[in-house]
């Protein structure tokens, strides 16, 4: 992405973030707030999530989205779905049904189950995503994936990490990264933290990130933590980032792609950049 795309983009994670401190603020829970996060990041067509998601090697949407809860290690997640504006949602009630992750034309049924409406595939797609896919067409991108994601930590001390991705442009038919995947792009557990990852896909799964930079708070600092979990994706030739809060309340990211926007806030601060470089 351009310079020029930076403010809005960082118009854009701030948004969300101060919707979801609104949230905790009128007493909802972690998960809730980071749901409504993502929402709000999937409406926006500048992110690679709901509308304005990358298009696949067919040229549509296919759409992969997760939901944790570290209190009770709940996890629901969807992939491949074509025809829902905001997988998110249908995450959270996938983590309320008996499953842990639907995908494909089981996950759209299951989301007209749960009331959610279907939308026509083509409001998913942007003139941008067309750009990008026409070019991937004729050449391959260096750098062609994304996520949106949230992490929260409540009053309560509860735990919650959402992400949604439209992964990879030209991406094959099919083709699921590691956004629902738990352990992979998304990763919340009490006493530890929330994290949430964005990437390349088979990497981060491989790698398991999300899980081992959790896991590695025990013994390292948030930020140790991180670099530790993408030095890991490094070595198997892969690049990320991953935003992470810890059951302390400590905030911490970190990338190896291009850049990453992040929005944060806590009691004693808050705040927005634009990450650029390793």
């Amino acid at each position: 992405m351009g310079r020029e795309d930076w403010t809005s983009r960082l118009v854009g994670v701030s948004r969300a973030r101060d919707a979801a401190w609104r949230l905790l603020e009128q007493g909802a829970d972690a998960l809730r707030a980071a749901v409504e996060a993502v929402r709000l990041l999937e409406d926006d067509p500048q992110f690679n999530a709901g509308v304005g998601s990358a298009l696949n090697r067919d040229g549509f949407a296919e759409l992969d989205a997760a939901v944790m809860d570290g209190e009770t290690l709940g996890f629901g997640a969807v992939a491949a779905v074509r025809d829902v504006k905001n997988p998110v949602l249908l995450a959270l009630e996938v983590l309320n049904s008996e499953h842990v992750l639907l995908a494909g034309e089981g996950a759209s049924r299951f989301a007209r189950e749960r009331g959610l409406p279907a939308c026509d595939p083509r409001e998913l797609v942007t003139e941008r995503q067309l750009e990008r896919w026409t070019a991937a067409r004729r050449r391959a991108l260096e750098e062609r994936s994304g996520t949106v994601g949230a992490v929260v930590l409540d009053a309560g001390g509860r735990l919650a990490a959402a992400t949604s991705t439209g992964g990879m442009v030209d991406q094959r038919v099919g083709r699921v990264g590691d956004t629902p995947l738990p352990g992979a792009g998304t990763y919340a557990e009490a006493g530890l933290g929330a994290v949430s990852a964005t990437g390349h896909g088979e990497f981060l799964a491989r790698a398991l990130a999300s899980y081992r930079a959790a896991a590695s708070l025990g013994d390292r600092s948030p930020q140790e933590a991180l670099r530790a979990a993408l030095d890991a994706v490094g070595r198997l030739g892969g690049s990320g980032g991953l935003i992470l809060v810890d059951a302390r309340g400590r905030v911490a990211w970190a990338q190896t792609t291009p850049e990453m926007s992040v929005a944060w806030r806590t009691p004693a601060d808050e705040g927005a950049q634009m990450r650029e470089g390793a």
